[in-house]
């Protein structure tokens, strides 16, 4: 009876042992969020286990971002854990400064200093600068709110869509420095827009982020991959305010 009895209290605890063990795994587990996917079974905007393996085959591709900003992009053929899993002791400061550095890299690029150079600073991260051509990032199902650094005169404004699926043709007031435009229709999580300033025109790629990305590192360093870099510097600087 007793031996009944000892097999029972030894076989529960097996399971409170087992139970701890996969509770400390997910614990330490580092979800990884994927930004961009081609060919693999994934959708933007889905959590990835970073210590399960990603088969990937000849042609496919995924990347995938960390919570502290850190991104990899992966190509097939692959078929391991995505990304060394990330030091719980990461010092905040550290990882922003590895972002800053990231961001300055992309800055020194050929493609972004045609796109950026002399890019006026942002009041906000999420407004979108239509004084120049390139990328910018959009937040999912928000309104698009444009700006312009100089607002001394009223101008003529319009925006078209790729799609051509509205029309914006309006004069955009003068000491107004900010047009909130309706909803952008997105395409595989993109737009192209060509907006019209008193008939000068600028071309804009607008990249959709999911709604379930948090703000900090991750969205910051999202923003330097997608090359919205002007909109990352307004969150850099409220990342350093913020210490």
């Amino acid at each position: 009876m007793n031996m009944r009895v000892n097999r029972t209290y030894y076989s529960w605890l097996f399971v409170v042992a087992c139970l701890s063990i996969h509770s400390l795994h997910l614990a330490f587990a580092e979800p990884l969020i994927v930004m961009d996917v081609r060919g693999y079974k994934a959708k933007v905007g889905a959590s990835i286990d970073s210590e399960k393996a990603i088969q990937l085959e000849e042609g496919e591709r995924i990347t995938l971002i960390r919570s502290d900003g850190v991104a990899v992009t992966l190509r097939g053929p692959y078929n391991q854990p995505p990304m060394p899993k990330k030091s719980s002791q990461t010092d905040p400061k550290v990882a922003l400064a590895a972002l800053v550095a990231t961001r300055d890299a992309r800055t020194n690029s050929v493609g972004t200093i045609r796109a950026g150079k002399d890019a006026k600073s942002l009041p906000s991260p999420w407004l979108i600068d239509i004084t120049r051509p390139g990328i910018r990032c959009l937040q999912q199902d928000t309104q698009p709110i444009f700006w312009r650094p100089d607002s001394d005169r009223e101008v003529q404004f319009k925006i078209i869509p790729a799609d051509r699926s509205y029309q914006v043709d309006t004069i955009w007031p003068m000491n107004e420095s900010q047009y909130k435009s309706e909803k952008i229709q997105f395409l595989n999580a993109q737009q192209y827009l060509t907006v019209t300033i008193d008939d000068e025109d600028f071309n804009l790629q607008i990249s959709e982020i999911p709604k379930d990305i948090p703000e900090g590192l991750l969205l910051t360093g999202w923003m330097i991959e997608k090359g919205c870099v002007q909109q990352a510097d307004a969150l850099i600087k409220q990342l350093l305010d913020a210490k």
